[in-house]
């Protein structure tokens, strides 16, 4: 299974960004595939998530309402549409692949498989 990431880059706050994450070598319907990201001198911090079988979204309280996390065409990619962006966003942003129970969709470790990661800056 290999995950590429891609769209980061630097915006200014308020400004909007999309992430793409393109899976390949899985069994689409049968994973949640969700977005982390990490800030220097942080861990690793849960985003949003999105089971491929009933498309349910998930996300962390710091982004609801500012991010959606959507299926794409083709099937196998992964969107995180990102708006209002502030500094706080700031981060190294990681798509994953997994099979998590319901109660650790927002956990890392449940996660099999990551991509390497789109850099995304907001300057203030």
């Amino acid at each position: 299974v290999q995950l590429q990431a891609s769209g980061g880059g630097l915006v200014q706050a308020g400004d909007s960004l999309r992430l793409s994450c393109a899976a390949s070598g899985l069994t689409y319907t049968r994973y949640t595939m969700a977005w982390f990201r990490q800030a220097p001198g942080k861990e690793r911090e849960f985003v949003a998530a999105i089971r491929l079988s009933g498309g349910n979204t998930y996300y962390d309280d710091s982004v609801k309402g500012r991010f959606i996390v959507s299926r794409g065409t083709p099937k196998n990619t992964v969107y995180l549409q990102m708006d209002s962006l502030n500094s706080e966003d700031t981060a190294t942003y990681y798509c994953a692949a997994g099979n998590p129970i319901l109660t650790s969709t927002r956990t890392a470790r449940a996660y099999d498989y990551w991509g390497q990661g789109t850099q995304v800056t907001v300057s203030s």
